[in-house]
């Protein structure tokens, strides 16, 4: 029987390739690295591709060619991000932007900051509360006068620390924790003065406010050139979402803490003095705050403007 052989020659096809001595473009770099770490599946890519933006925009000047707005909008979903060296290195990133472009996103900015801060994870949770000291320190002001800075953030600190807030909407109550859970007595004193920061930038007197005499008359009888002057009545709009308000000026602030948070922030601070240590003296320094802040403001017990709105 004759042997037949046959000869299959394999072969690897390869597509259309072309080489080039150019590197890439330093935008279409900057845009990938920016692609890298808002999408990727890896923990290390998305790593290293926020190492890169901060170097980046860590140069002198800055290089950002798709700007804050933009590039905020895309890593500020990682607030909350399961990687811990990813969330490091965004705060990282955070604080090499410029203060003043920041300002223009601080709404956004609070809503992912706040969804972080009330996650589950405690790691998590640190990690956002780094966040929002870093969006103190460079739009505290806008913060606090943002459509929902104040209430949204107020509840947040509360239900981050435990301190049951009692609700008047829809005849409910949150429920009350009848202990605080056990956390790192750092952990709750660095809580404490954040929320202190908070508090002294939105329940102190802006220096913008300060009425010389030609300002004074201006006030009660010029027309105001604000857009939605008198919104706040609330005439033709649908009912009042007080969560999600602008309060713009230091008494409308005053006012909602003094009526849904002042019991919650002050049990909460004598649970907190019982514990001592850094805890304790950030609570001490809290009430301090709280006396200065809220003094000469006088209450009344009758029917206020708030309660008649709530009717409407």
């Amino acid at each position: 029987m004759a042997r037949v052989f046959t000869r299959i020659s394999l072969a690897i096809v390869m597509g259309h390739q072309s080489l080039s001595t150019e590197a890439p473009d330093f935008v279409q770099q900057f845009k990938h690295n920016l692609s890298l770490a808002s999408s990727s599946k890896s923990d290390k890519q998305r790593r290293d591709a926020l190492a890169y933006l901060t170097s980046q925009l860590s140069t002198c000047p800055p290089t950002n060619p798709v700007g804050t707005n933009a590039l905020l909008k895309k890593l500020l979903p990682l607030v909350s991000d399961t990687s811990t060296p990813v969330r490091t290195q965004l705060i990282k990133l955070l604080r090499a932007l410029p203060e003043d472009d920041v300002k223009h996103s601080t709404e956004n900015a609070s809503m992912y900051i706040r969804a972080g801060m009330t996650h589950l994870s405690a790691d998590i949770s640190n990690d956002a509360l780094g966040a929002m000291e870093w969006l103190l320190e460079v739009a505290g002001f806008e913060l606090v006068n943002c459509p929902g800075g104040w209430v949204k953030t107020l509840n947040t600190f509360c239900a981050m620390m435990g301190w049951a807030v009692i609700s008047s909407n829809g005849g409910w109550t949150s429920a009350a924790r009848t202990s605080m859970k056990p956390k790192d007595a750092q952990t709750l004193a660095r809580q404490i003065n954040c929320l202190s920061k908070f508090l002294e930038t939105g329940l102190t007197d802006e220096s913008s406010e300060k009425h010389v005499a030609p300002q004074y008359w201006d006030t009660l009888y010029k027309i105001s050139r604000a857009p939605n002057a008198f919104d706040y009545l609330n005439l033709s709009g649908a009912r009042r979402d007080e969560e999600g308000e602008m309060y713009s000026n230091q008494e409308a602030r005053q006012h909602v803490f003094h009526r849904k948070f002042h019991d919650a922030v002050r049990k909460g601070l004598v649970q907190a003095k019982k514990e001592g240590g850094a805890s304790g003296r950030a609570a001490t320094s809290m009430e301090q705050l709280l006396k200065v802040s809220m003094a000469g403001v006088e209450w009344s017990t009758a029917l206020d403007i708030q309660d008649l709105l709530d009717l409407w």
